[in-house]
């Protein structure tokens, strides 16, 4: 096996490839537009930071094996898988709850119109509810570890470095991504202040998606 730079078989391919599975939805880009569409830019890149510190520390403990821990042992899969699925959930239910508020209160010119201000406080934070996201994901795990390693040269004496530059173009593709989502949902978010109802129902079909995406992920196989 030929090795390219820094050991990485065919940069070309994954970067191809990153970039497709990176635009496929999923929970993380979808939270980040969610909250970017509720809250802002700011709170959208918090909320991206925290899908870059997760995807990272998943990509670190691919990386050390942690992936192949899990397939080995089924019992440990089923209780990440589970604890994850419960927390997208949760998530949705959330939404669920806010979409209700602002359709219920969608003719009162007081009431709140980007915030649900009976949200908890635990939620209030996109930074660690985006990293909990991303982290109580076993599936992103398996991913990560199975697709590195088709571009790693296993006669490369410093793989560290291999898999440094891939999480690299991984971390910045998804960057770049966010960023168009961050803005989307801030042009988004113009529009629910002027239209409640289609904020509530917005709102209601993400929280569709995430409890989709809790429901996908409970009885995901192995």
């Amino acid at each position: 096996m030929m090795s390219g730079v820094l050991g990485i078989t065919d940069i070309g391919t994954y970067v191809l490839g990153t970039v497709a599975i990176i635009l496929l939805p999923g929970p993380n880009s979808l939270f980040v537009l969610s909250t970017a569409a509720k809250r802002g830019v700011g709170a959208g890149y918090r909320a991206a930071g925290g899908v870059f510190l997760g995807d990272g520390v998943l990509m670190v403990l691919s990386a050390a094996g942690v992936a192949s821990l899990l397939k080995a042992y089924p019992p440990l899969f089923l209780v990440v898988k589970y604890a994850g699925a419960a927390y997208l959930g949760y998530v949705g239910l959330t939404m669920l709850r806010g979409a209700w508020r602002r359709w219920r209160d969608r003719n009162d010119p007081a009431s709140p119109r980007l915030i649900d201000a009976a949200e908890p406080a635990a939620m209030r934070s996109p930074f660690r509810k985006a990293l909990v996201i991303s982290l109580l994901n076993p599936k992103a795990i398996l991913f990560f570890i199975s697709f590195f390693i088709q571009f790693v040269d296993p006669t490369y004496h410093w793989p560290a470095l291999s898999f440094l530059l891939l999480g690299l173009i991984a971390q910045l593709t998804s960057a770049l991504y966010l960023t168009v989502l961050i803005f989307t949902g801030t042009f988004l978010a113009a529009q629910f202040r002027r239209r409640r109802r289609l904020a509530a129902g917005a709102t209601t079909g993400v929280a569709a998606l995430f409890l989709g995406f809790s429901v996908k992920l409970a009885t995901a196989s192995m």
